[in-house]
């Protein structure tokens, strides 16, 4: 959708960042503290002491039950590094980058959210494109996840990702927005 770089155009804004998939990264590499929770549900996953991202979504496409079983692992690791960031993190604005937000139904702990969103196209096109998935497992997210367009009617805010022009005018309106709130509370 444009998540990564949206991100990116608030942190040039000043905004600190908190990006769940990064979290999920540091979860999974060697050592970190989904490695050995998951290698109890799922061995075949973990290749020389890391969570091996390929295999898992093998076991994930066979069987889409066994989100359900990954989610109870990873969902509290990833919540715990959430809260250690708000814990340390100083800036005025922090921005909290979850896919999942909806979904899990923590939208209340933010003070706004932003659904970040272009075309159906254009989402298949980028996420293909980076040969990290193939199409089925696309579809088999997408399936796991409430479309973009109930996120976008649940969120304060929207912006669309069709060109970097838009995201850009549609981070500095949301600054603006958020700033003006903060002076008025």
């Amino acid at each position: 959708m444009g998540k990564t770089t949206t991100a990116k155009i608030f942190e040039r804004f000043g905004c600190s960042i908190w990006d769940a998939d990064e979290a999920v990264r540091r979860l999974y590499k060697k050592g970190g503290g989904a490695v050995n929770l998951i290698a109890e549900k799922f061995p075949t996953a973990i290749v020389n002491g890391a969570v091996d991202k390929s295999a898992l979504r093998e076991i994930l496409a066979e069987d889409t039950d066994k989100f359900t079983e990954l989610n109870r692992i990873i969902h509290p690791l990833v919540f715990e590094d959430r809260e250690n960031f708000k814990k340390t993190n100083t800036s005025m604005i922090q921005v909290f980058d979850i896919p999942l937000l909806f979904e899990l139904g923590i939208q209340n702990e933010f003070d706004a959210t932003v659904c970040v969103l272009t075309t159906k196209e254009e989402q298949r096109r980028r996420v293909l494109s980076r040969q990290t998935m193939n199409e089925a497992e696309f579809v088999t997210i997408l399936d796991q996840q409430m479309s973009a367009e109930i996120k976008a009617a649940k969120s304060d805010f929207v912006v669309r990702t069709d060109t970097l022009e838009m995201a850009e005018q549609s981070v500095k309106s949301i600054l603006e927005e958020l700033r003006r709130q903060e002076k008025n509370a």
